[in-house]
């Protein structure tokens, strides 16, 4: 487990609140969104992302469509490298969700067309983050997630 307490960061996001709504600005997609547990946690990552592990916003895409084999799907986070190929896949849960074997099978899925080199799962407070290494089929678990670059 990556012991990093995401949801500390919250004073960090842009917030506003307009008749008893309180909405988050999204930096990548550029637009305030309706402050939803799960939507929170994906903005926490996004600021951990670029705020501490230097990554570059314009590479981030969120919500991305996939086609995990005849299923359209939408994965949380995905992160590119400098060559654009992807590197980093995120799923976020709400807080209140535990991180468990579900979690991590739904971002496998989601994997399967992708094949980043680092999976991180997290709900804001429980954070995981694997290397997969497909010669092997395995994946290692990391003290942290990595650095951009």
């Amino acid at each position: 487990m990556i012991e990093i307490d995401l949801l500390a960061k919250q004073g960090q996001l842009k917030v506003k609140t307009e008749e008893r709504n309180r909405f988050l600005f999204d930096p990548i997609r550029k637009k305030w969104l309706v402050v939803q547990p799960e939507e929170l946690v994906r903005q926490l990552v996004i600021l951990y992302l670029i705020e501490d592990k230097g990554y570059n916003k314009n590479r981030i895409n969120i919500e991305m469509g996939l086609q995990v084999n005849e299923l359209k799907k939408r994965c949380d986070i995905l992160v590119y490298d400098n060559g654009m190929e992807p590197f980093l896949l995120v799923e976020c849960k709400a807080p209140s969700v535990n991180i468990n074997q579900a979690a991590f099978r739904q971002i496998a899925n989601y994997n399967l067309p992708l094949r980043v080199p680092y999976l991180f799962v997290t709900n804001g407070l429980v954070n995981y983050c694997c290397r997969m290494n497909y010669e092997e089929e395995s994946f290692e678990f990391v003290k942290e997630v990595p650095g951009f670059g």
